[in-house]
């Protein structure tokens, strides 16, 4: 675990519903792992799932009800980034607000990084 702050805010609302969908799996030790992958319509898809394992170099967040881990490489694209939990019922889900992305695709799953 690298002592470095966790680079994803995430909001209230969100941290509760990943505290749910954890709760809901009935796994009492699986953190978050937040993240990006190649792949999408637009270039970087974003990751965010159930782990089991926590690596040597994860950057860690969240709390003792639940953490919250990304990778440094992952971190470089979300620094700044945000996590909000939208809550409507047509489009509701997780949605990351990401200021490094240049555009992103129409449902928001993927995203094309600004160029540097």
């Amino acid at each position: 675990m690298l002592n470095q702050p966790f680079p994803i805010e995430i909001t209230s609302d969100a941290f509760e519903q990943l505290r749910k969908l954890k709760e809901r799996k009935g796994l009492a030790t699986s953190l978050i792992r937040i993240g990006v992958k190649g792949g999408g319509c637009s270039g970087l898809e974003y990751v965010l799932r159930l782990d089991d394992t926590e690596r040597a170099d994860d950057l860690v967040g969240g709390d003792a009800s639940l953490r919250v881990v990304c990778d440094p490489k992952s971190a470089k694209f979300l620094a700044g980034s945000k996590l909000v939990w939208t809550g409507n019922l047509l489009t509701g889900g997780f949605k990351f607000e990401n200021p490094n992305a240049e555009r992103s695709c129409g449902c928001g799953t993927s995203f094309t990084p600004k160029r540097v």
